[in-house]
C-alpha cells in the first residue's frame, strides 16, 4: 500500500447546504457544545467534591461525563470553525485525527455503559457481597479497561486505513469517519471493509455479552423477588436501561445513513441522524443520572442553593 495521498484536504460538502442558515447553525450547535461542558462539568465536579458521593456507580458516571466531553470536544468546536470557513474544508491530517477521536469515543461509551451492566448485575443479585466483590481496586481497573481497550486497541485496526492513498476529496457528512475514509481511497478496498465489520465484532461482542448476561441474570432474580425488591431493581436499572437505549438508537441512525440512500429524506433530519449519538447522549446522560439517583440530585440542587427542593426530594 501507498503511504503517501493524492489530496491534502476533505471538503464537507454538507456544509454548503448550512450556508444560507449558518449563523443560526453556528449559534445553535455552539448552545449544544455548552450544554455538553455544562451538564457534564456539573456532574464531574459534583462527584468528585462530595464523598458520600465515592461510589463505584458514581465512579463509572464520573468517567462517562468525562467521555461526553472528550467526544463533544473532538466533533463541536471543529464543526463551529468549519461552518464558517468560506471553505469548508479541512486537512486530511485532521480528518484522519478525528476519526480516532471518534471511535474511541464511541467504544469507550459503550464500554463504560457495559461496566455499569455489570455493577447493577453485582447490586441486585449479590446485595450483601456488593462492597466486597466491587473493591476500589476492582474500580479502578474496570475503567482503565474502558478507556484502554478503545485508546490501545483501535490503532491496530486503523494502522490500515491511515496507509491507504487518500483519492476524493469530498465528502457529504460534517465530520469524518473509518468507514467514509475508506470510501475515498484509492482501488480496492475489500480487504480492509472486511477486517472493518471483523473488528466491529471485536470492539462490539465483549460489551454485549456483559450487557446480556448481567440483565438477564437481573430478570431472572426479579421473576422471584417480591414486589418492594423488583420495584427498586427497576429504579435501579431504568436510567441506565434508558442510557444504553439512547446511545444505540444514535449508533443506528449513523448506521442506516451510512449504508443506505437516505437523500429522500430532508436535509435537517440526515444531519440530526448523523449527530445524534455524538452530542446528545452526552446531554441527555447526565439529566438522566442527575434527576434519578436521590444523593446526586440532592447534591446537584445543594450546588445551586435549592434548599427548599432538597427538603421537597428528602421526603420522596
Amino acid at each position: 500500500m501507498k503511504n503517501s495521498s493524492v489530496v491534502s484536504s476533505i471538503m464537507l460538502e454538507d456544509f454548503y447546504k448550512m450556508e444560507d442558515l449558518k449563523y443560526f447553525y453556528f449559534v445553535t450547535f455552539l448552545m449544544l457544545y455548552m450544554l455538553v461542558l455544562f451538564a457534564n462539568g456539573i456532574m464531574i465536579f459534583v462527584i468528585i467534591i462530595n464523598k458520600v458521593l465515592h461510589n463505584p456507580m458514581n465512579y463509572f458516571l464520573c468517567n462517562l461525563a468525562v467521555n461526553g466531553i472528550y467526544g463533544g470536544t473532538a466533533l463541536l468546536p471543529p464543526l463551529l470553525g468549519t461552518l464558517m470557513s468560506p471553505s469548508h474544508e479541512i486537512s486530511l491530517a485532521w480528518c484522519k485525527a478525528q476519526t480516532y477521536f471518534l471511535h474511541t469515543y464511541v467504544i469507550i461509551e459503550f464500554t463504560i455503559l457495559s461496566v455499569m451492566c455489570y455493577d447493577r448485575y453485582v447490586a441486585i443479585c449479590y446485595p450483601l457481597q456488593y462492597h466486597s466483590i466491587m473493591t476500589i481496586t476492582k474500580v479502578y481497573k474496570l475503567i482503565a479497561f474502558s478507556w484502554g481497550y478503545a485508546l490501545m486497541t483501535f490503532p491496530v485496526f486503523f494502522i490500515m486505513t491511515l496507509r491507504l492513498t487518500i483519492c476524493q476529496n469530498r465528502l457529504e457528512k460534517v465530520y469524518c469517519l473509518n468507514f467514509y475514509l475508506l470510501k475515498m481511497s484509492c482501488g480496492n478496498t475489500y480487504t480492509e471493509s472486511v477486517l472493518g465489520l471483523f473488528f466491529v465484532v471485536v470492539y462490539s461482542f465483549p460489551q454485549l455479552a456483559m450487557t446480556f448476561y448481567s440483565y438477564g441474570h437481573i430478570l431472572k432474580i426479579c421473576f422471584t423477588a417480591t414486589k418492594e425488591s423488583k420495584i427498586k431493581a427497576l429504579k435501579t436499572c431504568t436510567p441506565h436501561l434508558f442510557a444504553i437505549l439512547n446511545f444505540s438508537v444514535g449508533c443506528f441512525f449513523e448506521i442506516v445513513q451510512s449504508r443506505f440512500d437516505t437523500s429522500y429524506l430532508p436535509f435537517e433530519t440526515q444531519l440530526f441522524m448523523s449527530l445524534y449519538f455524538l452530542i446528545f447522549p452526552p446531554i441527555i446522560n447526565p439529566v438522566i443520572y442527575g434527576m434519578s439517583v436521590k444523593t446526586l440530585r440532592a447534591n446537584i440542587f445543594r450546588l445551586f442553593g435549592c434548599k427548599s427542593r432538597i427538603l421537597f426530594l428528602e421526603h420522596k
